[in-house]
């Protein structure tokens, strides 16, 4: 007990620190050594990823090369630091870390007592459950007695914890230090189900070597809006990783994609759009940034959409639809404001 109350205050006092000495300024720190370093997940395919030849990629790697391409012109001025869920803010309260763009959820807890801030939701996301299809469940509500594996530091442990007994079910946790430990107690029969968010379940199905003999069962038991986390008190660095998530989701809006944004920039009397892509107005100016920051996100990393298909979207083997994470235009709750 004693060990877990001193690091409890250790922590509180690294969030007090860093919140009291963020205003000395994370874009000039970033200006100075010339890249962003960003916490993502240690494996989360369509999130945060590498190949053998460790090159990442990913939703949440776009929203830090969206970061990049802003301050630097250059989306590939990134380094990415691989963290557990338990490490991940203590990676950023320490400043080991820029921006912890790593599959984390937005919570009032996280957000009011940690000295950290979250920036917007770059994936509008909620918890359910993955079995085996030869378990012969059909609902999260017949897996009462079942054994559940989970990874720690997560939502997933309390919002697991509610649902059973919201429902009157007993199980029994399994809990691992990290998502691929997780999974492979599930694959190795050590736990008849797995529980992460659902497009986090997605993802770790495509490892499996036979993902069609699992299935996602169709409850969703939580919210989990997924976004970037800066450290409190910098309010100019979290309005430029904000920005650079909301210019890739007005891009997808007006029409704007990596491919033709040269040509719209050479040839749009709009007004708005012209305001958006550094043609007019002083909008870079504002943020500390050049003309053509927003331009550079668009052209490097592509709007939301693009991000969207390339990483998770039907074609690729995670295979997630576009859902709630369409526009508002198209049913979907994705929604920037203007650029004005």
């Amino acid at each position: 007990m004693k060990s877990n109350v001193s690091k409890l205050l250790s922590t509180a006092a690294i969030a007090v620190t860093v919140s009291a000495g963020a205003t000395a300024g994370t874009l000039d720190d970033v200006k100075a050594k010339g890249f962003i370093q960003c916490g993502v997940s240690q494996g989360v395919p369509g999130f945060s990823n590498a190949d053998d030849k460790g090159n990442w990629t990913g939703i949440d790697v776009d929203s830090c090369r969206a970061a990049a391409a802003a301050v630097f012109g250059d989306a590939t001025k990134v380094k990415f630091t691989p963290l557990s869920a338990k490490e991940r803010f203590t990676a950023l309260q320490s400043g080991e870390i820029d921006v912890l763009s790593r599959n984390t959820t937005w919570t009032y807890t996280r957000d009011s007592s940690l000295g950290l801030d979250f920036t917007t939701v770059n994936f509008y996301d909620g918890q359910g459950f993955m079995a085996r299809k030869d378990l012969g469940v059909e609902s999260a509500k017949d897996l009462d007695g079942a054994t559940v594996c989970t990874e720690q530091g997560t939502t997933t442990e309390l919002n697991m914890a509610d649902f059973f007994r919201k429902n009157g079910l007993s199980y029994v946790p399994v809990i691992v230090q990290k998502a691929d430990e997780a999974l492979a107690a599930y694959a190795s029969g050590r736990c008849d189900v797995f529980t992460t968010d659902k497009s986090g379940l997605a993802a770790h199905r495509s490892k499996l070597s036979d993902p069609n003999a699992h299935m996602i069962l169709p409850e969703t038991i939580s919210k989990e809006p997924l976004g970037p986390v800066v450290r409190h008190g910098d309010n100019q660095w979290k309005d430029i990783v904000t920005w650079a998530i909301f210019v890739q989701i007005n891009a997808e809006e007006m029409g704007i994609s990596s491919a033709n944004v040269a040509k719209i920039k050479s040839e749009t009397k709009d007004p708005g759009i012209r305001r958006l892509l550094g043609a007019e107005g002083n909008m870079g100016e504002q943020l500390g940034l050049t003309a053509s920051w927003a331009y550079d996100v668009i052209a490097q990393v592509g709007n939301y959409g693009e991000s969207f298909e390339r990483n998770v979207g039907p074609n690729t083997p995670v295979g997630l639809p576009r859902g709630v994470n369409n526009l508002w235009t198209e049913g979907g709750v994705l929604y920037a404001p203007p650029v004005r």
